[in-house]
């Protein structure tokens, strides 16, 4: 019997060694998530607002060193590039896990939410490519980088203005157990027919959406018998693309939002292909044999179709914020953004080696006009499969109730500590939840 017991003990401490260093790894991994936790505590700022301020003043720093540094070696530029556009991505992704938390628990208002996104994005972008060209032939490249280190330090002031509440005395040894949490519950919304379907249609809806823009460019710029476009006229063409945001963010907010999924979706599909056959006009050189200017006709199709592209992303957004559960909100958009940018590098792919086996490159572009006419047609296709986008009142909750339980009315059930735990993972709402408070 002894003999067991000093068989057995040596088993136990050979498996509380391993466990140590497993314990030991993970640790050292989230050391980083350790310090910045300490430095918040101590600055008294909450997680997400110092995660906010961190990288405003990171992607500050980031164009700074592109715009002053000279010389500034090739591995170094793209770091710098890299950082510029994580500090953005930080920013956009607290942004959109606010967005979605307050869709969800205030779903009348979410296409109200996502419109005002939409429309301070498309304001963004129409100043940025009005003046973008003219800085550029007045200070130069280096100079627009110096100017893009403004912006970028206006980030911090998003991190001063959000309102989280700052949370004591946190289990930081339960971060292994709390991510996992998450990622059980980000696996159960998957398998939820009401969110994989959409997200199914969503990734080929953008990777039938092929992308052969860079034909088009170099035939704007320098095919013979082209328009000859200078940049700044290209600069003027995607300014007014920005307009067309605008207005198609305004005209889904005034006249749509309140239609279903399916009916919106089918239009704006159908005209998102069609749209693009004023490229056809431009090609094969018809509008001059009406006394259309080409400078006309491209300001026209750009217009045109980005009002229409973003009428028809509007819906994706505002159905993808009312697939969330509640305490993952913010991770769980991420993913469906994440599907979303894998469609569209899909497309550019599908959109390159279409031109590659057409034989478009910068100076041929005799089938350009065959480019054109599959890119039309193929975005036609995901018509076919709207069935997979619920045909429901879009200021309507989609997933079940048991999903979108919130912290609040989780208090008083059996697991509420277990909710608790996974809440504190997620941002405050911007928007008080006035009906709690009347009831």
């Amino acid at each position: 019997m002894a003999m067991g017991q000093e068989d057995e003990f040596p088993l136990e401490e050979q498996f509380h060694k391993v466990k140590n260093k497993k314990d030991r790894i993970f640790e050292l991994i989230l050391k980083p998530y350790y310090w910045f936790r300490m430095l918040c505590d101590e600055l008294h700022w909450s997680f997400v607002s110092g995660v906010v301020i961190i990288y405003g003043l990171f992607g500050a720093f980031s164009m700074l060193s592109l715009s002053l540094k000279h010389k500034l070696q090739l591995a170094s530029a793209l770091l710098c590039l890299m950082g510029a556009s994580a500090a953005q991505a930080v920013a956009d992704v607290t942004i959109d896990a606010c967005v979605t938390e307050n869709s969800i628990s205030h779903p009348s208002l979410a296409s109200d939410m996502q419109s005002l996104c939409g429309v301070s994005s498309s304001v963004g972008q129409l100043i940025g490519f009005t003046i973008g060209g003219f800085l550029v032939h007045l200070i130069g490249s280096k100079g627009v980088f110096g100017i893009l280190s403004i912006p970028a330090a206006l980030v911090i002031l998003v991190g001063m203005m959000l309102h989280e509440p700052f949370i004591h005395d946190v289990a930081y040894r339960q971060v292994s157990q709390k991510f996992l949490a998450a990622c059980k519950a980000m696996w159960m919304a998957l398998k939820c027919e009401n969110a994989w379907r959409p997200c199914l249609y969503m990734y080929i809806s953008l990777a039938l959406s092929l992308h052969i823009h860079e034909g088009m460019f170099y035939w704007y710029t320098d095919a013979k018998g082209g328009p000859l476009f200078s940049k700044k006229i290209v600069g003027t063409i995607s300014s007014v693309g920005a307009v067309g945001y605008l207005l198609g963010v305004l005209l889904y907010q005034n006249a749509f939002r309140n239609h279903p999924f399916r009916f919106v979706l089918f239009w704006s599909q159908l005209l998102y292909g069609a749209s693009r056959l004023l490229d056809l006009i431009l090609v094969s050189r018809v509008n001059l044999q009406f006394g259309i200017p080409d400078y006309v006709v491209a300001v026209s199709d750009a217009a045109i179709f980005h009002m229409i592209g973003r009428l028809r992303w509007m819906p994706l957004i505002v159905l993808s914020s009312k697939l969330c559960p509640s305490g993952i909100e913010g991770t769980f958009f991420e993913l469906l953004v994440s599907i979303d940018h894998v469609g569209s590098l899909t497309a550019s792919w599908a959109g390159g080696l279409l031109l590659h086996a057409l034989n478009v490159t910068r100076t041929q572009f005799d089938s350009l006009w065959i480019a054109i006419v599959i890119r039309s047609f193929s975005r036609d296709l995901p018509i076919g499969i709207l069935f997979l986008v619920p045909n429901s009142d879009p200021n309507a909750s989609i997933l079940p109730t048991e999903m979108l339980k919130t912290k609040r009315s989780d208090d008083n059930s059996k697991k509420g500590e277990e909710d608790l735990d996974i809440q504190k993972l997620e941002m405050a709402p911007l928007v008080t939840n006035v009906d709690h408070v009347d009831s």
